[in-house]
């Protein structure tokens, strides 16, 4: 990794800089409420942002219930992606999770989100079965995905 990048855990002054890597991302985004609530009111939420240059290039996120974490989100600026950043990323959430007790991290991956998939696979997660209909903008199928950590 460049120098240059550094993760750490996210204010509610990142709010704005999330916000543009979410509607860069997602068809679907979430408000600034969501995030705001994320932060305030949601005590099993860990949020991690990647900056370089003090802006924020991406983010990613799990609520970690015992010793489970389910990802939220992986988001990267469309202009930094295929650097693998987004594998760093997600590599540190991890390691946080680790850290908290997490034993096994879940998460949902559009059917059709191949490269998404890839690195999943990459970092050891295995396909765990299908939630029908989960993408709410299409309709689309979530494939479940699982690592034990």
């Amino acid at each position: 990794m460049v120098d240059s990048f550094v993760f750490r855990y996210m204010r509610e002054e990142d709010i704005d800089q999330i916000l543009e890597v979410e509607h860069a991302s997602f068809t679907t985004p979430w408000s600034r409420e969501a995030f705001m609530n994320e932060l305030y009111n949601n005590k099993f939420a860990v949020y991690i942002v990647l900056e370089e240059d003090k802006k924020i290039i991406g983010y990613c996120g799990a609520w970690i219930v015992i010793d489970e974490a389910h990802v939220t989100n992986v988001a990267i600026l469309p202009e930094y992606r295929g650097r693998k950043l987004g594998e760093e990323l997600l590599k540190k959430l991890m390691s946080v999770a680790m850290e908290m007790g997490t034993k096994s991290m879940t998460l949902e991956v559009r059917v059709s989100n191949h490269v998404a998939q890839s690195l999943y696979r990459k970092l050891g997660f295995q396909n765990g079965g299908i939630r029908k209909n989960y993408y709410s903008d299409n309709q689309e199928d979530g494939l479940v995905m699982w690592v034990n950590l």
